[in-house]
């Protein structure tokens, strides 16, 4: 037996909590103490999970409009959230990407240590360029971080209008179904008449 569009949000509902619970673990709870590979490992997964909760938003965004309108509204409300969860944890992970960068870049300077720094007169000179081309290199990976978030809130807002006109048509042809139902029973009706002038 097919499922509702009700049963059908609830089911990917349920899967995006497990995803989002995940995220979470990996952000804010035991994976907040992990460090090096260990938390670049863990990032990776969030990245992966946040890709996966994304598809399900748009899939509940497909199934809301088969449900009633009478109860439509506390799924929509229900949607919200998950989008506002999903937001929100994209803005964690992208600030554990960098702090992991700015982790790994302080980590670098200081393996190479002081070590003939005083034989050196161009070492500090040195350090400072090294420092310089690191920031470069940070802020270029936001950038690229923040138009990956632009690219993707774009390609939601051209969903959301395939989506729309997805139910456009789909109520002119809901429109097109009753016309005819009208049109059958205005025949049934004519042909009865005739039926009738026909035996008299």
């Amino acid at each position: 037996m097919d499922q509702t569009p009700a049963q059908l949000f609830n089911s990917y509902d349920a899967d995006f909590q497990n995803l989002i619970s995940s995220i979470q673990d990996k952000l804010d709870g035991s994976g907040k103490n992990l460090q090096g590979e260990q938390k670049k490992a863990a990032l990776r997964k969030v990245e992966i999970e946040l890709d996966e909760a994304d598809d399900i938003v748009s899939q509940l965004e497909i199934e809301i409009q088969g449900i009633p309108t009478s109860i439509r509204g506390q799924y929509t409300s229900r949607l919200k959230h998950a989008k506002a969860d999903l937001t929100r944890y994209r803005k964690a992970s992208k600030e554990s990407h960098a702090q992991v960068a700015r982790t790994d870049l302080l980590a670098g300077f200081k393996a190479r240590g002081t070590a003939g720094a005083s034989d050196d007169p161009y070492g500090e000179q040195s350090d400072r360029t090294r420092l310089l081309a690191g920031t470069e290199t940070l802020e270029d990976g936001n950038r690229r971080l923040t138009d990956s978030t632009r690219i993707a809130l774009e390609t939601e807002t051209y969903g959301a209008d395939i989506l729309r006109s997805l139910r456009g048509q789909r109520e002119q042809i809901e429109n097109a179904r009753d016309t005819l139902r009208g049109a059958d029973t205005n025949i049934d009706r004519a042909h009865g008449k005739i039926q009738t002038m026909i035996r008299q």
